[in-house]
């Protein structure tokens, strides 16, 4: 999977702000595992009006470069 983009689901950037998982991946591997765990965390259902407020909020990881 080189050179696939990753993407970065922060759920510290959320209202209430009190979780701070940090999932880092592909774009679909990331809103696999984002849906679990707001269903299983927080509540919500994994639907497909979950799925795209998930993906809204995805950002680019930024990768750090060694010298």
């Amino acid at each position: 999977m080189e050179g696939s983009k990753r993407v970065v689901a922060d759920c510290r950037l959320n209202p209430g702000g009190k979780c701070t998982l940090t999932i880092s991946g592909t774009e679909s591997e990331v809103l696999d595992a984002a849906a679990q765990h707001v269903a299983s965390k927080h509540g919500m259902k994994d639907t497909p009006k979950t799925r795209e407020i998930i993906r809204s909020v995805l950002k680019e990881e930024a990768i750090a470069r060694a010298a």
